[in-house]
């Protein structure tokens, strides 16, 4: 059976997205080999230290340093998978996404109900005095460690190794997936925890799979689609052409 066809059936659906979401619009898996292998290369480091809580408080111009080069991508747009998200959302029949991704690009597509489960590169505050700055406010300061007019440090609202997951986000997440009876997993091997967790909290009739390479969850699958998210959802929803 294929997408179109599945998603039509559907009332209630649920995504998942991760890095292969983004991918399609140019911003690269930092955790891929490649994304390794750079980070090591111009900076010492595995990106899983430079992206750590403990690099921020140490070394944070080595974490700004390459959270500015490798990070942020501000002139990405979204693609198809976004579009199509957006749309399924105002047919009413897409409950929210969960991404991994901290883009914003599924906002940019136009989608309301996006539970970001890594936070943002659009929301930053100073650790001094809390005020906020948009992200076009921190590429005026970067790659230098961005400082507040007080004098406080400024750091982006993004989920950093050795930190916890926002509660009230994966909350939200997780009461949109129980209630689905479509889940769409795309985009992410389900290797980074606690946030693959998610897809355990799904008991609905329709699952469905859209990534490159095997995840843990295609024995359990209705449906599995082995290519480029973007691509797959173009194919499906070819009316969403921009």
């Amino acid at each position: 059976m294929h997408l179109r066809q599945t998603l039509d059936k559907a009332e209630r659906i649920a995504f998942f997205g991760g890095a292969g979401v983004s991918t399609e619009s140019g911003i690269p898996d930092f955790r891929s080999g490649d994304g390794v292998f750079q980070a090591m290369q111009a900076f010492g480091h595995s990106p899983e230290y430079l992206l750590s809580i403990d690099c921020l408080r140490q070394e944070p111009e080595l974490f700004f340093k390459y959270y500015a080069r490798f990070m942020l991508y501000p002139d990405a747009a979204c693609n198809w998978a976004h579009r199509a998200l957006a749309y399924l959302e105002a047919q009413g029949r897409l409950l929210g996404i969960a991404t991994q991704n901290i883009d914003g690009l599924h906002q940019a597509a136009g989608s309301k109900r996006v539970y970001e489960l890594h936070g943002s590169v659009h929301r930053n505050h100073c650790l001094a005095c809390g005020k906020r700055y948009s992200l076009a406010q921190m590429l005026e300061r970067l790659p230098a460690v961005p400082c507040c007019a007080c004098g406080g440090m400024i750091r982006p609202d993004v989920t950093l190794y050795g930190e916890m997951l926002d509660e009230e986000v994966t909350a939200a997440a997780i009461a949109a997936i129980r209630r689905a009876d479509t889940l769409i997993v795309g985009g992410t091997s389900l290797t980074v925890w606690p946030a693959a967790g998610l897809v355990d909290y799904f008991s609905g009739d329709t699952l469905i799979v859209m990534n490159k390479t095997p995840t843990p969850a295609d024995a359990a699958a209705t449906l599995v689609v082995r290519e480029g998210i973007a691509e797959s959802f173009r194919r499906a929803y070819p009316e969403l052409e921009s």
